[in-house]
């Protein structure tokens, strides 16, 4: 596989990766050198993939923050959402508080 320092992948790509390195680590058919090698690519793979995620984050939160740089906090709005503004006003009691 390539190194990190040529054209970066996207983020798909990147996870694609990592789960076949986990794949073969965790499949005990390489020797201990490869092992090790495998190892360590996917370590730096999964540093690229949380850096990634870091600079969105960041972007993000520019792109949501109001004048005075609080977050201005929109849901995003799913393919569903046509369907579930029908249901709303019945739902509107029965809420849940998300994980977060």
């Amino acid at each position: 596989m390539s190194d990190t320092t040529s054209s970066p992948q996207d983020f798909a790509a990147t996870v694609e990766q990592l789960e076949t390195i986990v794949e073969r680590l965790e499949s005990g058919e390489l020797s201990l050198e490869n092992a090790l090698t495998a190892f360590e690519q996917g370590v730096r793979l999964t540093r690229d993939a949380q850096q990634r995620l870091d600079t969105a984050e960041l972007k993000v939160r520019a792109l949501s923050e109001d004048s005075e740089g609080r977050l201005n906090m929109t849901p995003f709005a799913g393919p569903d959402d046509a369907k579930n503004d029908l249901k709303d006003d019945a739902e509107e009691d029965s809420k849940e508080t998300p994980p977060w």
